[in-house]
């Protein structure tokens, strides 16, 4: 999806005749660490709470100090706007319209909103985190162990961890994992953490007992 519905209109911003002390000022009322500035509606950059502080004469204005300008356009996927803000460990992403304008913005709480809906991990289920060598990954087979013993793959997301490994963390659809667990180790996958619920056995002997009960009747 586009970065649309991510955007906020009313996050604060600051303007490049705003002096040094100005901008500290509202910095201190947002307790946030860095704001876009605007030059009128056009986008001008994006100062941080830090970089002010290190400004000797604080009558200067943010003219003359706006040398930054991370953003995207409001064309942008989710995905890109996502990964900036991460790369750039920004608070807020400054979003602009074909001719540079500012637009809005996107800050983390809209992120973490957006992952949560449309990545899945907000559904119920268990987690299963799988470890293999780069080059035996397979979506096909993964896809297909988890069919197998009846388990849906929300979704899936992977990295390359310390030791060059490929780091497969799974959403799936049950909390009860211990038959899918055992498919993946049949097929010589590492098995590095579950998050989940685990056979509940005395249940099961319970029912397996109440069944024998009745057929001796």
């Amino acid at each position: 999806m586009s970065i649309e519905r991510l955007i906020t209109h009313s996050a604060p911003t600051l303007t490049t005749t705003d002096t040094i002390a100005r901008a500290l000022e509202i910095f201190d009322e947002t307790a946030l660490d860095g704001l876009p500035v605007l030059d009128h509606d056009d986008y001008a950059g994006f100062v941080t709470e830090n970089q002010l502080l290190e400004i000797p004469n604080d009558t200067d204005t943010l003219a003359n100090h706006v040398q930054y300008k991370p953003a995207v356009p409001r064309s942008a996927h989710a995905f890109d706007a996502i990964a900036t803000m991460h790369q750039a460990s920004l608070p807020l992403l400054p979003v602009i319209d074909n001719d540079g304008k500012y637009y809005g913005c996107i800050d983390r709480v809209h992120v973490l909103d957006y992952i949560a809906e449309y990545s899945g991990i907000s559904n119920p289920g268990g987690v299963l985190v799988l470890e293999i060598p780069p080059r035996n990954y397979s979506m096909f087979e993964i896809a297909r162990i988890c069919e197998n013993e009846d388990v849906t793959l929300l979704t899936m997301h992977s990295r390359t961890n310390e030791n060059g490994m490929l780091e497969l963390t799974m959403k799936l659809n049950r909390t009860v994992l211990d038959a899918v667990v055992a498919s993946f180790q049949r097929h010589n996958y590492h098995v590095v953490e579950v998050y989940g619920k685990e056979t509940d056995k005395e249940d099961i002997m319970d029912k397996y007992n109440l069944l024998m009960n009745y057929l001796n009747m």
